[in-house]
């Protein structure tokens, strides 16, 4: 990999490591649907202008429905989903489920027959798997079971769309694609922001937001699409193992999050079993643009 590979991997790599600390600020005093619904219409306005430069959006809208499947299960409930389970959940625990995305969709490849379980690939899930229960059992309360769900939900609907991509959408320019993506979620999310608007919103709570749009959405594609014209779609989609470390890290130096047994035991044993089980991935599946926290 070059030297600008290299630059482009480490800055993608913090960039979307960083949005679950500022998830986690922002919503202790806004609802949920208020932090997507910022995140989301400043990142897609700000993307807007280079689509438009770049033409990107050619063809895109004639595929709506496609497009509004993809955006379902990538944006629209999963960025809602992510700031109710903060709520409860620490950032950096949230980070770590997020990494048995890749394990959830080589099953979800697997069921679907375009690949088969073989003896890595099985002992991978294990371990995987394996990580997410020492994290779930040693870390999380087990009483309050709807942030765990909301999180469960947003692994399925994170592996489910790059497939849903792969399949309807990759053959049309990615930037234009996110950015519809990106304003189609603002668009659904406007009428559940209006009526849950606060009465106030607190700086660092609205600094958060800006962040998760301009950094953490906007800059982070543009850094992303760099990336894979630099190395590549299939190295640019490691990034994914580098999230979770950065979560970790900020929850504990910048939240005063405590570092666990779970997160000691899980944390390896996840990125471990997501190496080890999608080592031999399609290329299709692994080489989708993931649209992602």
């Amino acid at each position: 990999m070059t030297r600008r590979g290299w630059v482009l991997f480490l800055a993608l790599g913090v960039i979307w490591g960083v949005p679950y600390a500022m998830i986690r600020i922002a919503v202790e005093s806004i609802d949920p649907v208020v932090v997507a619904f910022g995140r989301t219409a400043i990142g897609g306005l700000l993307l807007l202008p280079v689509a438009l430069y770049t033409n990107a959006f050619r063809g895109v809208l004639a595929r709506w429905r496609m497009l509004l499947a993809y955006t379902a299960v990538e944006i629209i409930g999963p960025w809602v989903l992510l700031g109710y389970a903060e709520q409860t959940l620490h950032s950096s625990t949230v980070g770590i489920l997020l990494a048995a995305v890749p394990l959830i969709a080589v099953v979800l490849v697997t069921m679907l027959g375009h690949d088969h379980f073989d003896g890595r690939r099985t002992l991978g899930l294990a371990v995987g798997f394996a990580g997410v229960a020492a994290l779930v059992g040693l870390d999380i309360d087990l009483t309050a079971p709807a942030a765990l769900g909301a999180v469960a939900v947003v692994t399925i609907g994170y592996a489910i769309g790059p497939i849903i991509y792969d399949r309807t959408l990759a053959d049309l320019p990615a930037l234009g694609v996110v950015t519809a993506s990106l304003l189609l979620a603002a668009l659904v999310y406007t009428p559940f922001t209006a009526v849950s608007w606060p009465e106030h919103i607190p700086a660092d709570a609205a600094w958060s937001v800006l962040g998760l749009a301009v950094i953490c959405t906007a800059a982070a594609f543009l850094v992303f699409f760099a990336l894979i014209a630099e190395v590549g779609p299939a190295r640019a989609t490691v990034v994914t193992y580098i999230n979770p470390a950065v979560a970790i890290v900020l929850g504990i130096a910048a939240l005063g999050e405590p570092l666990t047994i779970g997160m000691a035991i899980g944390f390896p044993l996840v990125i471990i079993g997501s190496i080890i089980g999608t080592r031999s991935a399609t290329a299709r599946v692994r080489d989708a643009v993931p649209v992602r926290t």
